[in-house]
């Protein structure tokens, strides 16, 4: 039985990232969000575009009133008023001033600005109060980016910022990668779709609308396979379909050792080579991963079948290999936070152990909270509104409250912050 840590490497081992050339689309900078920029981008204007003002002033020649004081102000003459978007007429000349304001071009002839804070003005002319530094208030251009130079890497996450660096750049389009494939479906003969009525013995496949959930919050298209009952003729056709459609398969139950478990077998028949087998994990232990002998190559996930089971391995496991799949750079592995547990944890000391719970934020310190009720990995109710797992490494069968824990930050979740006795979510 392989650890986690050793799972993990030989996972993110066999993901091999979107192709450059092969696996980009073009999109509108106004759809570009949250995707993965597949080309870096240059832009041929220079941030600024031009000298321009930092604040609300008088453009001014350092040399008139670099001795400026309350007791000797300068006195200049106001040649111009110049606002944002207006192109100055003037040149400064010795004793003259120019009114701007913030993010207005410069005028020629003028280097420094003087806030307007330390100005006293009388029809058109205006006493400098105070000395400024040289060229003080005065934003460059280029200062901030030189046209023709990389703006942004390929390899990133567009969110907000970069959104607003392409648009400032006049990047209406970019070429980003396609979202990966992820094929998934449930395999059981107790389950049963949401809207079919529950006879004595079944279930309700929770597994697919979770795992489908999760996918499209990383980046991820889903394809829905639907539920799968456990007969060998079935799985076959519905795991051939998916390796041939998807970047990677996720199937949920049957990779445990019983009678109806057929999915190893089957990827054995399909002439896949299975990687891993089990995990020492708590929850998740039966966890499959392959590998197809086909063009593309897709990865297969195997999870088990309980709810508990199924998110764990997701969160631990899937997620980081989608990540990197999706062309991302770096930022892909797994983030763990060094907290302090609020509660007494517990484990078998056998296998690494994952908890849920909640991170609270404590007079500026991070706790973990774990749900109430049992941590069985068939119990889903309590997962709810959770946004971290604390572990609990191989060995270790307590941590006391106020002991440091290692938690997982959970992908897409907010943290429920706590002040004292106040708590706001």
């Amino acid at each position: 039985m392989l650890s986690v840590s050793d799972a993990e490497a030989i996972i993110l081992n066999l993901v091999q990232p979107l192709d450059d050339q092969r696996d980009t689309e073009v999109v509108d900078l106004l759809a570009a969000d949250s995707r993965i920029l597949a080309t870096s981008v240059t832009s041929s204007l220079d941030f600024p575009h031009w000298d321009n003002s930092a604040m609300d002033g008088y453009a001014v020649r350092y040399q008139d009133v670099q001795h400026s004081s309350t007791e000797q102000p300068a006195v200049l003459e106001i040649i111009e008023e110049i606002p944002a978007g207006y192109q100055p007429k003037s040149t400064i000349q010795p004793g003259q001033a120019a009114r701007i304001f913030t993010g207005a071009v410069m005028p020629a002839g003028a280097d420094t600005i003087v806030m307007q804070e330390k100005t006293h003005r009388q029809e058109n002319r205006v006493f400098i109060l105070d000395a400024p530094k040289p060229q003080e208030f005065v934003r460059h251009k280029a200062s901030f980016y030189q046209a023709g130079t990389q703006l942004l890497p390929a390899g990133i996450k567009l969110n907000a910022p970069e959104i607003a660096v392409l648009s400032a750049a006049q990047c209406p389009q970019l070429s980003v990668y396609r979202r990966p494939r992820v094929a998934i479906f449930s395999t059981g003969d107790e389950l049963v779709s949401v809207d079919q009525p529950l006879q004595s013995g079944q279930i309700v496949d929770s597994n697919q609308y979770a795992i489908a959930a999760l996918v499209r919050q990383s980046g991820a298209e889903p394809l829905i396979l639907g539920i799968v009952k456990d007969d060998p003729v079935a799985l076959e056709k519905v795991i051939t379909h998916a390796v041939a459609i998807a970047d990677i398969v996720l199937s949920s139950g049957g990779v445990s050792v019983g009678d109806y478990d057929y999915v190893d077998k089957i990827l054995e028949s399909l002439r896949a080579k299975i990687h891993i087998r089990a995990v020492q994990i708590k929850p998740g232990k039966p966890l499959t991963v392959a590998t197809f002998p086909t063009p593309h190559s897709p990865l297969y996930f195997g999870l088990p079948g309980n709810p508990g089971a199924v998110l764990v391995t997701f969160w631990r496991f899937v997620l980081p290999a989608i990540k990197k799949l999706s062309g991302i750079t770096e930022g892909w592995e797994p983030v763990f936070l060094k907290v302090r547990s609020h509660d007494e944890l517990r484990s078998d000391s056998k296998h690494e152990t994952y908890l849920w719970g909640k991170l609270h934020l404590i007079d500026g310190v991070y706790e973990f909270h774990k749900a109430g009720g049992s941590h069985s990995s068939g119990n889903l109710i309590n997962l709810a509104q959770t946004n971290a797992l604390a572990v609990l490494p191989i060995g270790k069968t307590l941590i006391s409250p106020q002991e440091e824990v290692q938690v997982l930050q959970l992908v897409n979740q907010t943290f429920h912050v706590m002040w004292k006795n106040h708590r706001v979510t």
